[in-house]
């Protein structure tokens, strides 16, 4: 049994059981005394009874009447009971009483109930609940002691999963079914540390509620230490002044977040957590993810160099998984894969890039710039100004071609009459032109090959009906393409 307030120290002990034995050395002297006088003056004097007042082998006074201490007593212990009613109420230890006769009363009532008062303690039978062998927590009863780590489990999973869990452990089922998809149970609820419950007497004060007591082993602490912020504060140097992370000082203050600024003189929560227990939840759940599709790249000899092609588009495969998950007060330390399943294969994501080296400079051959067609309106003098090149019109596709390699020196629309414009250098002293078009599918700088597709025709600019009007230059100066188309 543990008694709190036992006394003094050794030597203050020491010198009360020496006064003890004092006392009781007097009173026997008294009583010789008392005897031999008796005899030639028995009745003449009148004896008086006091009681020496002991409490943990302490003198504490000497008092007329055991029933003054007894009273005092009773009420101190009916004041606590009152307070206390779910409690047991007892007295830390015995009072003992020595009687004595005397001829001069040394009673000293009220000093002696003052003393007592402050000598005595009160204590309750209380639960205690025990972490790793040490007492940490008293609770009136065993069963308050108990719902306080159901309340802790109770934070992390619902009474419903408990229940379940408990079933399962009475029913000893060997082996589980199968998850369903997305679907999850909780194999295990169980505390970081050895926890059991014992019984102790303690002083009433030292018993908690359920509340202060699930509490006190979530954050190894009753109290909240608070800190007024100070100029120049940030979030940051506050939690690190104060051995935080600022992820934990934002979960002790709610309504703050990273980006949050506190004015001089506000207060925040800066208590340093060191909870006693923590609740580890095992459980394995199944969950539907995607297979990321891969991305590919085909070389093509035959596709000029810069160019690609989607030849597939990508599509992310399917899978079921089944994770053992563990968590710490709600935290994941540990995700383990136990099995998955392939639903559906991911396609990759293939494109075509093309190798192909593409010279600039061209043939001196010129090919036919559009499929088929015929020549419209020949180069020369047309309606009063000269016509610069050929015009052709109706082909069986309005696809326009590169007459030649070469490099594009521009391609854009031109004000000058010509539309969409395309200019091609073919590194030999020729250079054509394609006017009129519908729309441009090169860029200056880019080396095309001789039939590659640079435009489609149309009749954009000066222009009477939808044809590709054609010229020819030789070192700068206006040839006849006809004398260059083969």
């Amino acid at each position: 049994m543990l008694f709190f307030n036992k006394g003094s120290k050794s030597s203050k002990l020491a010198i009360k059981q020496s006064l003890k034995t004092a006392v009781m050395a007097a009173f026997t002297a008294s009583t010789l005394l008392f005897s031999s006088f008796s005899a030639s003056a028995a009745g003449s004097i009148k004896l008086t009874t006091v009681y020496h007042v002991y409490h943990n082998q302490e003198y504490i006074g000497t008092v007329s009447n055991k029933e003054v201490v007894e009273k005092i007593v009773e009420e101190k212990a009916n004041l606590f009971q009152e307070s206390t009613k779910d409690l047991t109420v007892e007295f830390d230890s015995d009072i003992e009483y020595i009687k004595e006769q005397v001829f001069h009363s040394t009673a000293n009532d009220t000093e002696t109930i003052q003393n007592l008062e402050s000598a005595i303690q009160l204590q309750a039978e209380a639960s205690v609940i025990v972490i790793d062998g040490q007492p940490v927590a008293f609770l009136e009863n065993q069963e308050t002691a108990e719902d306080v780590i159901n309340q802790l489990k109770l934070k992390y999973v619902n009474q419903a999963q408990l229940d379940e869990l408990e079933a399962k452990k009475v029913a000893s089922i060997p082996e589980l079914p199968a998850l369903k998809e997305n679907e999850s149970r909780i194999l295990d609820v169980k505390v970081s540390k050895d926890v059991s419950f014992d019984s102790q007497k303690v002083t009433p004060d030292k018993i908690m509620s359920a509340e202060e007591a699930v509490t006190f082993l979530q954050k190894g602490t009753l109290e909240e230490k608070k800190y007024a912020a100070q100029p120049g504060d940030v979030l940051g140097t506050i939690a690190n002044n104060h051995g935080l992370t600022l992820a934990d000082f934002l979960a002790l203050n709610p309504g703050l977040t990273e980006d949050s600024v506190v004015n001089i003189g506000q207060e925040v929560n800066v208590t340093v957590l060191k909870p006693y227990l923590e609740i580890i939840v095992e459980k394995e759940e199944n969950r539907k993810e995607a297979i990321p599709f891969v991305n590919q790249v085909v070389e093509d000899g035959n596709m000029p160099k810069g160019e690609t092609k989607v030849q597939q588009e990508g599509k992310n495969g399917e899978r079921s998984v089944n994770y053992r998950v563990s968590t710490q007060n709600g935290t994941v330390i540990s995700s383990v894969v136990t099995s998955e399943t392939v639903l559906a294969d991911p396609v990759p994501h293939i494109v075509v890039k093309g190798t192909k080296v593409i010279p600039s400079r061209g043939t001196g051959n010129l090919a036919w710039p559009t499929v088929g067609g015929y020549v419209s309106s020949q180069q020369g003098q047309r309606w009063g100004r000269a016509h610069k090149g050929i015009d052709i019109a109706r082909p069986s596709d309005r696809t326009i071609k590169a007459a030649d390699n070469g490099k594009v020196v521009s391609a854009g629309y031109d004000n000058g009459g010509y539309g969409n414009k395309i200019v091609i250098d073919h590194q030999n002293g020729l250079r054509t032109v394609y006017a009129h078009l519908a729309s441009i599918s090169v860029s200056a700088g880019q080396t095309v090959s001789q039939g590659s597709a640079i435009g489609i025709m149309g009749s954009t600019g000066n222009s009477t009906g939808v044809h590709l009007h054609f010229e020819v230059y030789k070192n700068g100066a206006l040839q006849n393409p006809m004398s260059y188309l083969k």
